[in-house]
C-alpha cells in the first residue's frame, strides 16, 4: 500500500519565529515530552496507547519496526496506531524509523506518517566503518540526507538524526557534518545525552547544543553512568556502563531542563526506558522518571 502525500503546516522547532511558524510540519505542541514505545514491543496497539496513557504520558514516539505493533512493511498501520494512541488521550507526536536511505520503502513510511498527522520522524543510523575513510563515508551519507531533505520537503514533515554511538553522528561535532547547510525545518538533531556520556560522542552538553543550533528540535531522555569492574589478569580494573534512573545517572538534568525551559525549547523530549529488567520494573522505573522530570520542569517555571 503507499500513502498518498500529504502536505503540513507546522512542525517542532527548538526556537521558532513567527515568519517559520508556517512553514513547520504538524502535529507538535511546546516541549511535548513523548514516551519512546520501544519497551512495549510485541503488544498490541490498544494495550500500547493503555499503558503510555497509564504511565501519566499525553504524547507518544511511536516505534516503526519488526516486531511492534506497527512494523514497516506496513506502514498503513502508522494511521491506525495514531488513533488508537488518540482514543486513548495521546497524541503521537513523533516517530522514529530505521530507515537511512531515501528509497521507495522509506518514501511510503514517510507518506504514511504525514498523511497521519506525524510530523517529526527519527531516522535510522549511518554507521561508521573503521575500515573505510571517514570522509567517504560523510559524503555518502550526506548524500542520502540530500534525497531526505527532498523528501521531508515534499511531505511537509521533519527528518531527526539522533547522536547515537557507532555512528557518523555519536556526537554534536560529527552530527554537524551531516547538517551543515540543510534546512532546520526540514532535518533536525536528536541530541541523546545518555547515549553520549557511555559513548564516544560525549561532549559537555552545553556545546552539544549550542554546535546544533538551530537544529536542535528534540532530545532523548534517560539516564546512564560507569561502574568499576573487576581487575583483569594484567592488572588493569574493567569499566562497565548501564543505565540508571534519570536522577541517579551522570546525566545532569537538574541542569539541562531549566536551561531547555529559559531557552524556550519547543520540540519534543523523547522519554527511553533502556531498563535492563523485566517489562513491569521498567515501566515502574520510567512513572518515577516522568515524574522527576516533571518535578524539574515545574521547578524551573517557578
Amino acid at each position: 500500500m503507499r500513502c498518498a502525500p500529504a502536505m503540513h503546516s507546522v512542525a517542532a522547532a527548538s526556537f521558532v519565529s513567527p515568519a517559520d511558524e508556517q512553514r513547520l510540519p504538524s502535529g507538535i505542541r511546546s516541549m511535548d515530552i513523548a514516551y519512546f514505545t520501544k519497551t512495549l514491543e510485541g503488544l498490541p496497539l490498544e494495550k500500547a496507547a493503555e499503558i503510555t496513557a497509564g504511565l501519566g504520558f499525553d504524547c507518544a514516539d511511536l516505534l516503526i519496526r519488526d516486531g511492534h505493533a506497527v512494523s514497516p512493511d506496513r506502514p498503513e498501520g502508522i494511521a491506525n496506531a495514531v488513533k488508537f494512541f488518540a482514543a486513548a488521550g495521546v497524541r503521537t507526536s513523533m516517530a522514529t524509523i530505521d530507515s537511512a536511505r531515501p528509497d521507495d520503502a522509506a518514501s511510503r513510511l514517510l507518506s504514511c506518517c504525514g498523511e497521519a498527522g506525524i510530523g517529526q520522524i527519527r531516522l535510522g543510523f549511518w554507521r561508521y566503518d573503521p575500515s573505510r575513510r571517514w570522509r567517504v563515508q560523510v559524503d555518502e551519507a550526506r548524500r542520502d540526507l540530500d534525497g531526505f531533505e527532498r523528501l521531508a520537503d515534499r511531505f511537509g514533515i521533519k527528518l531527526t538524526i539522533q547522536l547515537h554511538g557507532g555512528t557518523l553522528h555519536s556526537s554534536g561535532a560529527l552530527a554537524v557534518q551531516l547538517l551543515a547547510g540543510r534546512d532546520p525545518i526540514r532535518l533536525g538533531a536528536y541530541p541523546d545525552p545518555a547515549n553520549q556520556i557511555i559513548r564516544e560522542g560525549s561532549e559537555d552538553w552545553r556545546l552539544t547544543l549550542d554546535i546544533l543550533d538551530p537544529w536542535f528540535c528534540c532530545m532523548g531522555v534517560k539516564n546512564s553512568g560507569w561502574f568499576p569492574g573487576a581487575y583483569g589478569s594484567h592488572g588493569q580494573r574493567a569499566w562497565h556502563s548501564d543505565w540508571y534512573g534519570l536522577d541517579e545517572g551522570m546525566v545532569p538534568w537538574n541542569e539541562i531542563v531549566p536551561h531547555l525551559v529559559a531557552t524556550g525549547f519547543t520540540g519534543v523530549l523523547s522519554m527511553h526506558s533502556q531498563y535492563r529488567v523485566s517489562r513491569e520494573q521498567a515501566l515502574d522505573k520510567v512513572r518515577a522518571d516522568l515524574a522527576h522530570f516533571r518535578r524539574l520542569v515545574a521547578a524551573a517555571k517557578e
